[in-house]
């Protein structure tokens, strides 16, 4: 692929320590491509890690785990976007695992990570770890991804309920992540509909995004103290803009305790909008 300045979609982020004092150990980056010199479909691709481990350990690991995606990402044809970000999953779980093994502070570190991958309007994910990814659609919105933590797994096993599951001690044990000594099941399912099978929710990778849909991705510095639907009541009260949006959904997160690192990645497939409508929006 072609690296190219611009995006295609419309972007906000930002990542935030939060106000305990710990260092920032989420990373993330957003890329803009087209496939080729004779293919100019336009690709903006975003990853999101979270670091595990303390000491800097956690920095490291998400720091390791950008570069080999974004490497791998960068060096493919784009023609095979799932194979590829599992590709980049394998490099960077192998970097991170390997350096970890070369100092004491290091052993245990690790990082989760979420990746959007969207081709024109078709969009394609991948994750490991509670990193989430959600679909916003007019006032709706939906966790696309799958939270592999101990609590998600009691849930679905029917062993705790959802609302035992908000304050539960083990609700931050990770299941999966990047750093392992085996690479860990990456996740490609796209879920879409309430109640759909494992298999339907891996046909919807590719689906078609509609104009004006929202891609947002969050590390649980957001999550745990921003409820789903407040995310969408200050998109909203920002009239969608993007930067506003993310820099409130931060500042939220803190003044309600941050207790961990906040980062927000929003991507928006362009509205139609009639020349009148654009016009309004400048002035306003």
């Amino acid at each position: 692929m072609i690296n190219t300045e611009a995006k295609h979609v419309q972007v906000g982020a930002l990542s935030h320590p939060g106000m305990t004092g710990k260092n920032n150990e989420d990373r993330y980056a957003i890329q803009g491509y087209r496939l080729s010199s004779s293919n100019a479909t336009p690709v903006t691709f975003a990853v999101v890690c979270d670091g595990i481990g303390g000491n800097k350990s956690g920095e490291l690991a998400a720091d390791l785990a950008v570069e080999k995606i974004l490497h791998t990402v960068n060096n493919s044809f784009g023609d095979r976007p799932l194979k590829t970000m599992l590709t980049a999953l394998h490099a960077a779980n192998e970097a991170i695992y390997s350096t970890a093994q070369q100092a004491q502070s290091y052993r245990g570190m690790g990082a989760t990570v979420a990746m959007v991958w969207i081709e024109s309007k078709r969009l394609f994910t991948t994750t490991i770890g509670d990193t989430r990814i959600y679909l916003i659609r007019e006032k709706g919105i939906r966790q696309v991804s799958t939270d592999h933590t101990w609590v998600q797994e009691a849930i679905a096993s029917g062993k705790i309920s959802r609302d035992e599951a908000e304050n539960h001690p083990n609700a931050h044990v990770i299941r999966r992540y990047l750093g392992a000594p085996m690479v860990p099941a990456a996740d490609q399912r796209l879920n879409l509909r309430k109640g759909e099978s494992d298999e339907d929710a891996l046909a919807n990778q590719g689906v078609e995004l509609w104009a004006g849909d929202i891609v947002l991705v969050c590390t649980d510095g957001l999550t745990d103290h921003v409820a789903d639907k407040e995310i969408v009541e200050v998109l909203h009260r920002h009239r969608r803009k993007l930067q506003p949006t993310v820099e409130a959904l931060v500042k939220l997160a803190c003044d309600r305790g941050g207790k961990d690192n906040i980062t927000v990645v929003i991507m928006q497939i362009p509205e139609n909008k009639n020349p009148l409508a654009q016009l309004l929006e400048k002035l306003t």
